[in-house]
């Protein structure tokens, strides 16, 4: 096994502003402060003291903004309407409704940024409030491995931060490896092709290119052919602006058990003959600014896995084409696909219903959703071309 262990302070502080800032906000949680959504761990959080409330990331010198992440720990509640304001002025840069993920605007200059829950089911928890300047974040770190080109660019692709175009990223190099890379806290592949792992099958005895710990990011990566079983996060993570030239088996398996939220922010995947991602644990996978071509699924929820959970998928501003079925669930374990801003090239099953089985058996499937109590998901929130 290659083990690849970047300080997420070393690998992030060029990208998310927030980190070089200070923090302040409107009320805190007992036993929680303002500085942990700065902190780029996403195990701590701030909280307010009822169910809305706000929080800021804040700097000594005017700084040019133009998106934000929000990532939200598990256990608060769910954000039912929310604010992103110019603290210099009040003035309100974007907003929306239900839990956020990556929020674009228009490229401010500002000293504070502020994000404001203006209605919760209860106290959300907020575990990182990342701050970014332009269209995507630039690479601080590469990886110990050794290319076979290393040219100096600028992530190209879509990062998360606007519509997917279909467009696919130029490569900055190549990274043979004969292992599984291990990553805890930030691992940044300034746009290089990783391969070479596993048969290119099916097979899902094949070892993962990427495993990432807890809380882990893997961030501006090209992932070539073979791949084998894509990335397995153990329990949540950021995949950002990761690319797949072949699926293969899976492109990522969500592993992890302790509930809280995994977000594919970007990025793009092609080439592949059943699911894209694969929900194995619990708690939730947001999707956001991602580009599918050529698959069976974009999401499926483990329907016949040896642990049945209740798990949840959050998909936005998302493309594909030449698929099949956008998000599989299990109704009858109580699983959710929330969809919007959905563009489809071609026909597909949007939110397809399965029956959860125990292992050793097949899920059947039951028919698709609409508007429903699993299947969140409206005609207008769907654009087929």
């Amino acid at each position: 096994m290659v083990t690849m262990t970047l300080p997420v302070s070393a690998a992030t502080i060029a990208t998310n502003l927030s980190l070089s800032g200070g923090a302040d906000g409107s009320s805190k949680a007992d036993g929680t402060s303002y500085g942990n959504v700065k902190d780029g761990n996403t195990s701590t959080y701030w909280s307010p003291s009822s169910s809305t409330g706000s929080v800021s990331v804040k700097w000594g010198s005017a700084t040019t903004v133009s998106s934000a992440v929000i990532k939200q720990a598990s256990g608060g509640g769910s954000i039912g309407s929310w604010r992103l304001l110019n603290g210099d002025n009040g003035s309100v840069l974007a907003s929306g409704s239900g839990n956020p993920s990556t929020i674009s605007f228009s490229s401010t200059s500002l000293k504070k940024l502020t994000f404001n829950i203006t209605s919760a089911s209860s106290a959300p928890r907020i575990a990182e409030f990342e701050t970014y300047a332009g269209s995507s974040p630039n690479p601080t770190a590469s990886p110990t491995a050794t290319p076979t080109s290393s040219p100096t660019v600028t992530p190209t692709g879509n990062p998360g931060t606007g519509a997917p175009t279909g467009q696919w990223p130029s490569s900055a190099g190549s990274v043979k490896i004969s292992g599984t890379v291990s990553v805890s806290g930030t691992f940044d592949g300034g746009m290089k092709t990783y391969c070479c792992i596993g048969d290119g099958g099916q097979s899902e005895s094949q070892d993962p290119m990427f495993k990432i710990a807890n809380g882990g990011t893997l961030q501006n990566v090209i992932i070539g052919s073979p791949a084998g079983d894509g990335v397995h996060c153990e329990g949540t993570c950021t995949l950002k602006n990761v690319w797949w030239n072949d699926i293969g088996e899976d492109a990522a398996t969500f592993k992890g058990t302790g509930g809280g939220t995994s977000y594919v922010i970007g990025g793009g995947a092609r080439s592949g003959s059943d699911k894209t991602f694969q929900h194995n644990g619990n708690g939730t996978v947001s999707i956001s600014g991602f580009y599918l071509n050529g698959s069976g699924k974009l999401y499926r929820a483990c329907g016949n896995c040896s642990s049945s959970y209740q798990r949840h998928v959050k998909i936005d501003n998302v493309l594909v084409s030449d698929v099949d079925m956008v998000a599989g669930i299990n109704s009858n374990w109580g699983d959710t696909a929330t969809i919007t801003r959905l563009v489809v090239d071609g026909s597909a099953t949007v939110c397809g219903k399965y029956k959860g089985v125990s292992k050793g058996s097949e899920p059947s499937y039951i028919g698709e959703g609409w508007n429903d109590s699993n299947c969140k998901v409206t005609r207008s929130d769907v654009t087929f071309k």
